[in-house]
């Protein structure tokens, strides 16, 4: 059962709250920070160009015995040294776990330099909300191969230590937001999803796991995401017990209300969407006032009976589609101002007063 103390607090985001989906594109940190902080909820960002060991996959696999990456990272594992090393791993693994201890399992300043300065920023500026994000272990499992090419998800024991490992980290960076003050909005990132299947028992386990470490984020204090930027099972996910489900509304939106009764059903659960409202892909020509006018008709047509565009609509989140690492960081600017201007054109729609501008960066 969900706990109904954590998911109030989706009653009192800012009305169509802006936040970042986690990657940007800038190599000076500062520069990345004030960005992500400029949001109505602050966002820890991943800053990879030059840097591959913050891309989503080494970032969420820091620490895993056997791990090697490339300048795009792309992970594989070396099985004789995960092999060597996974006993005391899974020792130092599942210690941690059992006494709560997560802190040596927070990101390093090689995996994300951001981290130690956004906890900072977090709790000197008293942010109510602040957003940080992993790549979830289907994802990560999925992807990562051994040196011969299988998929990790495929490998007993390293399957499960993967599993674990993102449990540790996850619940490691919700319990340093808490102690900042924040209430911490955690993303899963799983844009592996979109390969997965029904018919498959690999699949599914793995989308229970899912199921019990959003149940575990939510007893920290979390309210707790998925993003998937590509169509999958939605009807699944719909019913996942998460606080919000993110995708990329030119891609998904549609298929997401197509699951009738299971959106009914998140929504009766308290959840919200996070609508990816700005495409990041540097091909995309969109207008913005095309895209506002599309999910406000698509929002108001699929609403369950007594449920209204104008009640739903103001809870909902918006960012970019994507992250924006392999944007320009001039483009990625120009994807942060539009959403802004997708935010206040729904504010037009929804009848919702414009808040005044938030303090500068600086302030």
């Amino acid at each position: 059962m969900s706990d109904p103390t954590v998911r109030r607090a989706l009653e009192v985001l800012p009305p169509l709250a802006t936040t970042g989906i986690g990657s940007l594109p800038h190599t000076h940190l500062e520069e990345g920070l004030q960005a992500a902080l400029a949001l109505d909820i602050p966002f820890l960002p991943q800053l990879p160009v030059g840097r591959p060991s913050e891309f989503m996959i080494p970032q969420a696999l820091e620490g895993l015995p056997g791990l090697r990456w490339d300048e795009h990272g792309l992970c594989t594992v070396d099985l004789e040294e995960w092999s060597a090393g996974r006993a005391a791993f899974e020792e130092r693994l599942e210690t941690a776990l059992d006494s709560g201890s997560l802190e040596a399992f927070e990101p390093s300043l090689e995996g994300c330099r951001a981290w130690r300065p956004f906890l900072w920023e977090v709790e000197n500026r008293k942010l109510p909300f602040a957003k940080a994000q992993l790549a979830g272990s289907f994802t990560a499992r999925l992807v990562t191969r051994t040196r011969e090419g299988v998929s990790a998800l495929e490998v007993p024991g390293l399957d499960a230590g993967i599993h674990r490992l993102g449990l540790a980290r996850a619940l490691a960076m919700v319990k340093a937001l808490r102690r900042t003050g924040t209430t911490p909005l955690f993303f899963l990132d799983e844009p592996g999803l979109s390969a997965f299947s029904r018919g498959n028992a690999r699949h599914l386990l793995a989308l229970q796991e899912l199921r019990l470490l959003v149940v575990a984020l939510r007893r920290e204090g979390a309210l707790v995401g998925v993003h998937c930027c590509g169509n999958t099972d939605w009807a699944l996910l719909l019913d996942a017990g998460l606080d919000v489900l993110a995708m990329d509304v030119r891609r998904s939106l549609d298929a997401v209300l197509e699951e009738s009764g299971p959106f009914s059903r998140f929504l009766d659960s308290g959840a919200t969407l996070s609508l990816g409202i700005i495409p990041t892909e540097p091909s995309s020509a969109y207008d913005v006032g095309e895209l506002v006018d599309a999910v406000e008709v698509s929002l108001e047509a699929a609403l369950p009976p007594g449920r209204s565009f104008a009640r739903e609509g103001v809870q909902m989140l918006l960012t970019p589609a994507c992250g924006l690492a392999m944007r320009s960081v001039e483009d990625a600017g120009l994807v942060l101002e539009q959403l802004q201007v997708a935010k206040r054109r729904l504010q037009d729609a929804l009848g919702v007063r414009t808040e005044p501008p938030r303090p500068s960066a600086e302030g």
